[in-house]
C-alpha cells in the first residue's frame, strides 16, 4: 500500500475512534468544570507529567482537526495559570496546526494542483507573494475555523517554516484571550461568553491591520517616488498614449469609449509596425508566393503545372494596395471621429504628469495628464558585425519600400536569422524565384518550437529551394569588385555567401530612447520594466505592447492594452493583473506552425509532467481532398486527465485550427468536451476532434470492455 494511503487510513481510523468511543465528551465545558479540582490536585502532585500529557493531547487534537481545542485552551488557563498555560498552548497549537498542514499537503496537494492548477494559478501566485499576510490575517480572526485554514493552506505553495512562525505569532492574541478566560472558569457558562460579537469584531479589525499596514507602506513608497516632482493642480487629459501601433490604438480606443479625454501621439505611420511593415505586408507577400507555388505544382490537383509568369513590381503593388485598404481602420480620421485627440509628432515625458509633444510640423506643446501609456513598439535588432554598415542590409521594416522600387526580384538573397520572420520571408521569396540562403546560428530554425516541429518547418523550406544553414555563425561582411558577401563559419570552416539583397531578421528590440525614461529613472532592461499591472516605477505611467514585452505579438499587445488602459483610468478603484495564461502564436510558413500553451521542451524545462497525443493530418479526409496532408497536431495534457497544457499544430491553416484550443484552455474545457462537439464534415477542424479521440482511445477501459465483451457473448447465447 502506498504511503499516502497508509497515512490517510491511520488518520481516518483515529478520527473514527474519537467519535465512536465518544472521547469528545471529555472536552466539554461541563466536564472541565467538574474535573477542574481533580486536575489541579494531579498537577500539584505530578506537574511535569500533566504538562507533557496535556501538550501531547493538544497537539494530537489540533493535528487531527478534532473539536475541543477551545476547551483545552480554557483548561490550560484554569489548571496552569496564564503564563504557563499561554506558553504551553501557543507552541502546542502551532505544532499541531503545522502537522495538520503537512498532512493536507502530503495527501492532497499534488492531486488538487494537477487537477485545478490552471484555475489556482492566481491563488498560488498570490500566496507565494503575500502568503504570510493572508495567513496572519486569518489567524487573527477566530471567525475562520482554524482546522479549515490548516487544511486549505496545505494545498498552496506557502513554505512550512513560514506557516509555522506566522501561526505562532498570529494565534497569540486569541490564545491569550482564551487562556485568560480559563483562569476565570467559574464565571463562564458557554463559549459565547468569551467570543462575544464585540470581541470578534475587534479581532476582525486586527486581522485587517496587516493589509492596512501594507496599504500605508504602498502609499509611503508612492509618495517617495513622486518626491521632487510638482503635481499639477488640474490636468489637460485623463490619458496620453505614446505610439499608435496595436497597443496604442486599443488603449486610446478604450479611453475614448469610456469618455475619457485622451491624446494619441504618433511620430510615424498610424497602425505601427504590424500594418505598415510586419503582419499585413508579409502575409500579402506570402499569399502571392503561395499562389505561385500552387501554379508550379498544379499537377497535384490534376491540372497542368506551369512556371508562374509575373511582374515583381505588380506583386509589390498588391502589397501596397492591401495596406492602403486596411489603413482606414487605423487612420487619424477614424480615431478622431471616435473622440481621440490624435497628434502626429514625437512625445517625451517631462515629469510623471507632463508630456512634451514636438509636432511633425515643427509645433510644440506641453500637456498635463493623470496617466500615461508608453506603447512605442520595437525596431529590428541589428547585430554589430564587421562591415555591416556598408552591407546594404534590409530589415523587415525597410525591405518593403526598397522592394517596391525594383522591377525584378533580387536573384540571390541572404536572410540572417531563422526565427518566424526569417523563415516566413525566406520561404516566400524562394517561392517567387529567388535563390535564398537562410543563416541561423542555432542548431535549428524556430528555436522556441519542439525539435520535430522545427524539423518539419525546415523540410518544407528546403523543399521550396531555401538553403537552410543552421549552426552557422555570421562573421563579417565583405565587398569586392562590386559584389557583396556574408562570411559565415561552421565547425571552424568559413563559407562565402554572395548576395544581391540581405535581410536582417535576428529579432527586435524595444524602442526605449528619446521618451524621457532615463530622466525619470524608469527602469529599462530589454524592455520597460513593469509590475503585474503593467505599471512602471510611477504608478500612473504604464507600458504595453512590444516595448513592455514579454511577447512581441500584435494580439498580445492589444490584450495588454486593455489592462494598461483600464488600470490607468480606473486603478484608484481596482486594478487588474495582466493575464498571460493563454497566448496563441502562429508562424506563417506553409504549412503554418501554430501553438498555444506549453510545448514539450518548455514542459521539460519547467519540470511539468505531461502526456503527449499526436494526430497526423494525412489521416484526415479534408486534408487528403485538399492535398494538404503535411503536418500534425500534438497535444500535451495532464497525466491521466483531459486538461490541455498546450497544443502545437503544423499544417494548412494551423492558425485557424488553433482557435478551438485557445477557447478551450481559456475556459477550462478538456478534450472530452471537444470530442463531444459536432464538427462539420469534411473540414480541417475535424482534426481537433480526432486528436481528442486518439487521446481517449489510448485510455480506453480495457477491463470494462472485456466484461462488456463477455456480456455480449452471453446475450448471443
Amino acid at each position: 500500500m502506498k504511503k499516502p494511503l497508509v497515512i490517510a487510513a491511520l488518520l481516518i481510523t483515529a478520527i473514527a475512534a474519537w467519535h465512536l468511543l465518544d472521547l469528545g465528551h471529555y472536552l466539554t465545558l461541563e466536564q472541565l468544570k467538574a474535573q477542574q479540582a481533580a486536575l489541579e490536585r494531579f498537577y500539584q502532585a505530578n506537574p511535569l507529567l500533566l504538562l507533557a500529557l496535556f501538550f501531547a493531547v493538544y497537539v494530537l487534537v489540533t493535528a487531527l482537526s478534532l473539536p475541543g481545542a477551545a476547551i483545552m485552551t480554557l483548561a490550560a488557563g484554569a489548571i496552569f495559570g496564564l503564563p504557563t498555560g499561554l506558553l504551553l498552548v501557543s507552541f502546542a497549537s502551532s505544532i499541531g496546526a503545522t502537522l495538520a498542514f503537512l498532512a493536507s499537503r502530503y495527501l492532497f496537494h499534488d492531486a488538487v494542483q494537477n487537477r485545478f492548477g490552471t484555475r489556482l494559478r492566481a491563488v498560488n501566485e498570490g500566496v507565494a507573494r503575500d502568503g504570510a499576510f493572508y495567513l496572519f490575517s486569518l489567524r487573527l480572526v477566530p471567525v475562520f475555523p482554524f482546522f479549515a485554514v490548516n487544511l486549505l493552506m496545505g494545498l498552496t505553495p506557502i513554505r512550512t517554516w513560514t506557516y509555522y512562525w506566522v501561526s505562532q505569532v498570529g494565534m497569540v492574541l486569541g490564545t491569550i484571550v482564551y487562556v485568560n478566560a480559563g483562569t476565570q472558569l467559574a464565571r463562564i457558562e458557554s463559549l459565547s461568553d468569551i467570543a462575544s460579537p464585540a470581541l470578534l469584531a475587534s479581532f476582525t479589525a486586527l486581522g485587517a491591520l496587516p493589509w492596512v499596514g501594507k496599504w500605508v507602506m504602498t502609499l509611503i513608497k508612492r509618495r517617495r517616488v513622486y518626491a521632487g516632482w510638482k503635481r499639477p493642480a488640474r490636468f489637460d487629459r485623463n490619458l496620453i498614449v505614446i505610439g499608435a501601433g496595436a497597443a496604442g490604438l486599443v488603449s486610446s480606443y478604450i479611453a475614448a469609449t469610456v469618455k475619457a479625454k485622451v491624446t494619441l501621439v504618433e511620430a510615424s505611420k498610424m497602425g505601427g509596425d504590424c500594418l505598415n511593415y510586419g503582419c499585413v505586408p508579409s502575409k500579402a507577400l506570402i499569399k502571392s508566393a503561395k499562389v505561385a507555388h500552387q501554379m508550379r505544382h498544379a499537377d497535384r490537383y490534376g491540372l497542368h503545372a506551369t512556371v508562374p509568369a509575373f511582374s515583381f513590381k505588380a506583386v509589390m503593388q498588391r502589397v501596397e494596395d492591401i495596406i492602403t485598404a486596411i489603413e482606414p481602420h487605423d487612420s487619424v480620421e477614424r480615431y478622431t471621429g471616435l473622440g481621440v485627440d490624435v497628434v502626429k509628432g514625437h512625445a517625451r515625458i517631462v515629469d510623471p504628469w507632463t508630456v512634451e509633444i514636438t509636432g511633425n510640423d515643427g509645433s510644440s506643446q506641453r500637456l498635463t495628464t493623470r496617466s500615461i501609456i508608453i506603447a512605442a513598439g520595437a525596431a529590428p535588432l541589428i547585430p554589430a558585425l564587421p562591415g555591416i554598415e556598408a552591407s546594404g542590409y534590409l530589415t523587415s521594416d525597410t525591405l518593403w519600400e526598397t522592394f517596391a522600387t525594383l522591377d525584378e526580384l533580387p536573384r540571390r538573397i541572404v536572410v540572417l536569422g531563422g526565427g518566424p520572420i526569417g523563415s516566413e520571408l525566406g520561404q516566400a521569396l524562394a517561392r517567387l524565384g529567388a535563390e535564398v540562403s537562410l543563416v541561423e546560428m542555432g542548431q535549428r530554425i524556430l528555436p522556441r518550437e519542439d525539435s520535430d516541429v522545427a524539423e518539419a518547418a525546415r523540410a518544407t523550406l528546403e523543399a521550396d529551394g531555401v538553403q537552410v544553414l543552421t549552426g552557422h555563425t555570421a562573421e563579417r561582411f565583405e565587398s569586392k569588385g562590386g559584389e557583396r558577401a556574408l562570411i559565415v563559419s561552421h565547425d571552424g570552416v568559413q563559407r562565402v555567401l554572395a548576395y544581391d539583397a540581405l535581410i536582417i531578421a535576428v529579432g527586435r528590440k524595444a524602442r526605449l530612447s528619446g521618451y524621457g525614461l532615463e530622466e525619470l529613472g524608469i527602469e529599462t532592461e530589454r524592455t520597460v520594466v513593469t509590475d503585474d499591472y503593467l505599471a512602471t516605477l510611477y504608478p500612473n505611467i504604464y507600458a504595453a505592447g512590444d516595448v513592455a514585452g514579454p511577447y512581441q505579438l500584435t494580439h498580445t499587445a492589444a490584450h495588454q492594452a486593455w489592462f494598461a488602459s483600464v488600470n490607468a483610468l480606473f486603478g484608484q478603484f481596482w486594478r487588474f493583473k495582466a493575464d498571460y495564461r493563454v497566448i496563441p502564436a502562429t508562424t506563417f510558413t506553409d504549412p503554418e506552425v501554430a501553438r498555444v500553451g506549453l510545448n514539450e521542451q518548455e514542459a521539460l524545462a519547467q519540470g511539468i509532467a505531461y502526456d503527449v497525443t499526436r494526430f497526423d493530418l494525412h489521416e484526415l479526409d479534408r486534408a487528403i481532398a485538399d492535398s494538404a496532408t503535411q503536418g500534425f497536431i500534438k497535444l500535451l495534457t495532464v497525466p491521466g486527465k483531459d486538461r490541455i497544457l498546450g497544443v502545437t499544430i503544423v499544417g494548412h491553416n494551423a492558425g485557424e485550427l488553433l482557435a478551438e484550443y485557445v477557447l478551450a484552455m481559456k475556459h477550462g474545457l478538456g478534450l472530452n468536451k471537444i470530442m463531444g462537439t459536432i464538427h462539420s464534415y469534411p473540414t480541417m477542424a475535424e482534426a481537433n476532434k480526432y486528436v481528442a479521440g486518439e487521446w481517449k482511445k489510448a485510455r480506453k477501459p480495457e477491463r470494462l470492455l472485456a466484461f462488456v465483451e463477455r456480456y455480449h457473448r452471453w446475450r448471443r447465447g
